[in-house]
């Protein structure tokens, strides 16, 4: 039998980067995974949608390349298999990558459904495996809610979660999306991009409900100018082949969809771990900051523990096990978490939302400055959107900062640098700004928190 320091299971964003620290550290390492290495956020998820977003943003470029001076002469279309064909080729890339990382340190990968049979031994392809150690990293799945109708058109194809949707044949020309969070939101911009009649139904009071309410209002009002249909306040109640029913302000409303994207959340993957008798917040595992489960030696990382479903969230996760594993001084902190939406404009934020800074009765004060007075967003024509800092009025410490912007999710990473080192606007508004960045934006945005901003 087969004897190991830690066994990860799960070979997603967070079990891969873990398995690779640990064994880093020394440790002998086996990970499990029971489709590819890199979970659903590299095959179905994180990387897939950034391709397709990327491919979308081009087309719409060159449909307005009259704007930047350059004249298109003839038809201009896309071609969705093509699309998807640049897709699975950056997934197969990167996918290899991370086999290859693994392979390279060491990490003996087993590939097949994982059966836990107690904290110290695991059993796949009807090898059991045992462990000092052992890592869950089983990420989560989509929720198909009991509308009535709904399961029914699921299994018909019509309606379907991200994964299908991401493998479909054709871009639909209509679609309605049951569901404004960030996966809503993202798709709603490829395929409204792509010409598709897209329709979002939020049951609650607007889409992202986690992000600020002013960047909230300033997306919604931006994805409706392209011409995506927002209904807020409405509650889906019946699906009947490609037609949703749903209730507006006591009124019912039915719209027809070519497709119907479910995206009202995930579920924590916790089918066969039965037999550890984990402690369970809700439908997730619990877990300390060290990334401990109840069960000694036992740890759950990413989407299982139901922290935070975000890829960067579970590698860092991953790391902190890895560590806390091998003896090394790590642990996990959830206020100071990047969160990104890569529509167009993009979203990223980190710290507290506006809302949350006045239910903790903090004295605070709010800059913001628009890419309106930006030079280089003006040079990119890029002119939507804002920075919006949140910082303590006595101190001007960095509370929360939210960017809705192009590139919104590469100009976080310098704010979430300052909140680590308990930095302040001042140490921002002191760092000399290449001109012309867009990341002037966030020099002004702290100009304007300590006094006054320059360009505005």
């Amino acid at each position: 039998m087969k004897a190991y320091d830690v066994i990860v299971l799960g070979g997603g964003p967070g079990g891969y980067v873990s398995a690779i620290k640990a064994a880093q550290l020394g440790a002998k390492v086996a990970l499990i995974e029971k489709e590819v290495v890199g979970g659903i956020c590299l095959n179905h998820g994180c990387i897939p949608t950034k391709t397709l977003l990327k491919n979308a943003k081009v087309y719409k470029t060159v449909l307005h390349a009259l704007d930047y001076g350059v004249v298109v002469d003839g038809n201009i279309s896309f071609d969705w298999s093509l699309m998807l064909k640049r897709k699975n080729i950056v997934v197969k890339k990167l996918t290899m990558g991370v086999a290859g990382l693994l392979k390279k340190n060491g990490v003996e990968t087993f590939i097949g459904l994982g059966k836990v049979l107690s904290a110290n031994q695991v059993e796949v392809n009807g090898e059991v495996l045992e462990t000092k150690n052992l890592v869950l990293a089983t990420g989560a799945s989509p929720i198909i809610p009991p509308i009535p109708g709904l399961k029914e058109a699921y299994e018909n194809k019509i309606a379907v979660t991200s994964r299908e949707l991401l493998q479909i044949e054709n871009a639909p020309k209509s679609l309605v999306i049951i569901g404004g969070g960030v996966i809503g939101v993202e798709f709603a911009t490829i395929f409204s991009s792509l010409g598709s009649k897209v329709t979002i139904i939020e049951k609650l009071d607007g889409i992202l409900p986690m992000m600020d309410d002013d960047v909230r209002s300033a997306y919604a009002k931006i994805l409706k100018r392209e011409g995506i249909e927002i209904y807020a306040d409405s509650e889906v109640k019946l699906v009947k082949g490609n037609e949703v029913t749903y209730v507006n302000q006591g009124n019912e409303t039915k719209v027809i969809g070519d497709t119907i994207l479910v995206s009202v959340g995930m579920r924590p993957n916790t089918n066969g771990l039965e037999a550890l008798k984990l402690k369970m917040d809700r439908n997730a595992i619990e877990t300390n900051e060290f990334m401990q489960t109840n069960v000694p030696n036992v740890y759950a990382i990413g989407d299982v523990n139901g922290k935070y479903m975000l890829a960067h969230v579970a590698s860092a996760e991953g790391l902190v096990a890895a560590q806390h594993i091998m003896k090394q001084k790590a642990s996990m902190r959830y206020d100071r978490v990047p969160n990104a939406v890569y529509g167009s404009p993009e979203i990223a934020t980190v710290g507290l939302t506006e809302k949350e800074v006045k239910a903790k009765g903090l004295v605070y004060k709010v800059s913001t400055f628009p890419l309106l007075a930006s030079g280089k967003a003006m040079a990119d024509n890029e002119k939507d959107g804002f920075v919006k800092l949140i910082v303590s009025e006595k101190y001007k410490e960095i509370l929360g900062a939210h960017i809705l912007s192009y590139h919104a999710s590469d100009l976080i990473a310098e704010l979430g640098v300052t909140m680590e080192l308990e930095g302040t606007a001042h140490e921002i508004a002191h760092t000399i700004h290449p001109h012309p960045t867009l990341s002037e934006i966030i020099l002004e945005a702290a100009h304007g928190a300590v006094d006054l901003p320059i360009h505005i």
